[in-house]
């Protein structure tokens, strides 16, 4: 948000520091600044960054109260919130509160005889100047309303206004035409803020059309009022409604502004349009929100337990019990004294999220500056103790690496329909408060992740990657949350082809061979099947089982995913299950001293039918247990599209093996037997041998 700092002085009249001093000093007390310029008005323009928890200082008297503690200068009230006496006798306007869960006050005043034009004088040079659109005097009080202290108000035409108000929940199916034209079907979750007869507007987010304000207005009504975070924060998003209000209703608004953000808007239009206040102010107040709100029970506090948890500061001095109550009460909080050192602290009514002792010990540290704290480490005793599978995570960790990968984060959300593509729908756990439709369910799978950090690549121009994210996936339901340790792998771009495939394999036998050295480093016999999941493209991928049971997938994903992500050329995905992996043994490595005596090398050409795999050729030659037998390798495959060289159905397997003794030369008979051998295994698995 924007903050002029020639509105902050006003409230701040022996603030002495220059505004590039302010800005830094804010800052560091999480009150960003992220941006300074000179603004029309004198002074500076402050481009802000307030965390959502922070509602409180979304406005200018709550940055400049902040600026108030830490420089320990007085804060000036805000002018034109104090009590407003009436220009006329009159009834206070009816109010009343059906939804007493979701409304906890609602104040309402009445002027007359206002003439409605352009805002002028102050409010007309602070809006220039801090890029906030005029509308008419009585809108523009209500938004300077807000920029002043964070309170949203709203005016109302009041010859609209039927009977009294009534603060109640929408019919289901109920119309209502918003202020920026569009109508609304509202739900019976809906807040909204009535008369007798029809809905008027909706309620903390925006007011309705028929009872706007407009140049023909004569007569007035001024409302503020408190609303429940939680229901404005649902009809905002279930109208896809973002505004200044519900930005600020929905994170908690300040139960004890409402009177005085009337009191002020109610001054401001009479100033700007004239007219006369008619009446008392009406304040309607559901006790069961004040007790939650501004009337919220004590904290106690212990000054040894600030001295405990924030150590010594930078000169020596520590944290007084003077400094204490001077940050505390600076910050709205009410100190009463129970015993030495401890203290009963009353919460302001608008720190909502001040909550525990913990909370108030942080907020004197962050006052005082975490930057004027020595620096120490905390004491430690004991020792370092290893998780049980930090070494299967080593093992993964460097065995990836080794081989070329980087190790990246994705989010732990995702989109509810690429969970559904990624793993089964009825599994995934919904958040209840998504930041995004793109991030409404815990992932069940690290593939879309995996898949969406390839595209942010190769969007950036990096064309060839090779990735893995190592990290926790997510099943069940809202009621059983079911977490287990994943692992992928991403790979695209820079496909070669060798003697054994095309370039256009590359991808998918880099990512096998990087799996099968993985896996290598556990105990358990591998192999492969072709039972796919439905985002790997038909006759890409394969699935890898460990002794027998499924640990993996990897393929190219399908041209609808490609596709959808705007990716121009193939993309490799794995993923495995590496709980599996963390509670299984790895290999021990074995040593033996070289042979001194020449290997000797023989290749074996066979055509063999596609239904012999080369794991079972592998499996059958080792089981002739040939000891001088040390390495049995695949050299070229060749398939003949056309079928002349090799027939269709079959393919061209060149087979390297390699015969070696530790203690002696080997014979040329030696040789000749074992070859026979081979030949008889490779012929009985159905294979024929090429001339």
């Amino acid at each position: 948000m924007n903050i002029l700092t020639h509105w902050l002085r006003s409230y701040l009249p022996e603030l002495l520091v220059d505004d590039r001093q302010l800005a830094e000093d804010l800052t560091l007390r999480g009150i960003a600044v992220e941006g300074e310029f000179a603004a029309t008005c004198g002074g500076a323009l402050y481009e802000m960054d307030i965390t959502t928890n922070r509602v409180d200082a979304m406005n200018h008297y709550g940055v400049a109260r902040e600026a108030a503690a830490i420089y320990n200068v007085a804060l000036a009230p805000i002018a034109g919130t104090a009590p407003l006496e009436a220009a006329k006798p009159g009834e206070a306007f009816p109010v009343k509160i059906e939804a007493e869960d979701l409304c906890g006050r609602f104040t309402a005043r009445i002027i007359r005889g206002v003439t409605v034009g352009p805002a002028s004088g102050q409010i007309a040079e602070y809006f220039a100047a801090i890029g906030q659109k005029p509308i008419s005097a009585p809108v523009d009080v209500t938004n300077f309303g807000w920029l002043a202290m964070g309170q949203p108000t709203h005016v109302f035409d009041l010859d609209t206004i039927e009977g009294g108000i009534l603060v109640r929940r929408a019919k289901a199916g109920e119309k209502l035409m918003l202020l920026d034209g569009t109508e609304r079907t509202l739900t019976a979750e809906d807040l909204v803020v009535a008369d007798e007869k029809k809905a008027l507007g909706l309620a903390g987010v925006m007011g309705g059309w028929d009872s706007r304000v407009t140049d023909a207005t004569k007569n007035i009504l001024v409302e503020a009022a408190w609303f429940d975070p939680a229901a404005i924060r649902a009809s905002s998003r279930r109208h896809g409604l973002h505004t200044d209000a519900s930005h600020r209703f929905e994170r908690g608004a300040d139960f004890n502004a409402s009177p005085l953000a009337n009191n002020l808007v109610t001054r401001l239009v009479v100033a700007q349009s004239g007219g006369e206040v008619t009446g008392p102010m009406t304040d309607v107040i559901i006790p069961a929100i004040a007790a939650k709100t501004a009337n919220r029970a004590a904290i106690t506090l212990h000054v040894s337990e600030v001295a405990r948890h924030l150590g010594a500061t930078a000169d020596g001095a520590g944290i007084s019990e003077d400094l204490v109550a001077q940050y505390l009460t600076a910050l709205g909080c009410e100190l009463t004294q129970m015993t030495p050192g401890t203290y009963a602290v009353k919460l302001p009514s608008w720190r909502l999220d001040l909550e525990r002792e913990i909370d108030l010990i942080e907020e004197i540290a962050r006052v005082h500056g975490y930057n004027r704290f020595a620096n120490t480490l905390p004491s430690f005793t004991g020792a370092v103790v290893e998780l049980p599978h930090a070494a299967q995570e080593r093992a993964i960790r460097s065995a990836l690496l080794a081989l070329g990968f980087t190790e990246a984060i994705s989010s732990t959300f995702c989109a509810a329909e690429e969970a559904a593509t990624f793993a089964d729908a009825n599994q995934t756990v919904p958040l209840g408060n998504p930041l995004s439709a793109e991030a409404g369910v815990l992932r069940p799978s690290l593939a879309p992740g995996m898949a969406t950090m390839l595209a942010n690549n190769l969007h950036r121009d990096v064309a060839t990657v090779r990735l893995f994210e190592l990290g926790t996936v997510f099943n069940g339901n809202t009621k059983a949350v079911h977490e287990r340790t994943s692992l992928s792998l991403g790979l695209t771009g820079n496909g070669q082809a060798t003697a054994l495939y095309k370039a256009e394999d590359a991808l998918f036998y880099e990512a096998k061979s990087a799996l099968s050295s993985l896996l290598s480093k556990f105990s358990g016999s591998v192999t492969f099947d072709t039972e796919l999941p439905p985002w790997i493209a038909p006759g890409r991928g394969a699935r890898i089982l460990l002794d027998g049971k499924p640990i993996a997938v990897f393929g190219e994903l399908t041209a609808g995913e490609l596709q959808s992500r705007k990716l121009r050329q193939p993309c490799v995905l794995a993923e495995l299950n590496a709980l599996t992996l963390l509670t299984m043994p790895l290999r021990q490595p074995s040593l033996r001293e070289l042979s001194r005596f020449q290997a000797v090398e023989r290749d074996f050409s066979f055509v063999f039918p596609d239904s012999v795999q080369w794991s079972s050729i592998a499996a059958a030659l080792t089981a002739l247990a040939i000891p001088e037998l040390q390495r049995v390798t695949p050299v070229e495959i060749f398939r003949d599209a056309k079928g002349k060289a090799v027939a269709a159905g079959s393919y061209s397997l060149l087979t390297r093996v390699v015969f070696q003794s530790p203690e002696r030369t080997l014979t040329e008979d030696e040789l000749t037997a074992w070859t026979s051998q081979i030949i008889a295994v490779l012929t009985s698995l159905g294979g024929t041998q090429r001339a």
